[in-house]
């Protein structure tokens, strides 16, 4: 896999994660009306999932935004680029 795949694989990884954590916290604000030992039991555990989910979207996004960050230094590193304006005509070309 190249580096152009694997960065739309994890952007379209990214943008599912969020899918599931709108899809979720929905489906908990729809239920909410249900007072049952089962729905809540349910309800709780869809709760620590919707949690874990959430931090792991921040801790993914963060990495995403590291390697960006990363590789926009090196880029500048590499073409020398010694002001703002230098890099902007850099990303046009």
């Amino acid at each position: 896999m190249n580096i152009e795949t694997t960065q739309l694989t994890q952007e379209r990884l990214i943008g599912d994660l969020r899918l599931v954590i709108e899809n979720a916290e929905q489906l908990l604000k729809n239920t909410n009306q249900y007072t049952s030992d089962i729905y809540q039991a349910a309800r709780a555990r869809l709760l620590l999932a919707l949690d874990a989910a959430h931090a792991e979207l921040a801790r993914v996004e963060d990495a995403a935004l590291t390697r960006m960050i990363e590789a926009t230094h090196a880029a500048n590193l590499a073409y020398a680029d010694q002001s703002g304006e230098a890099r902007l005509l850099r990303a046009f070309r």
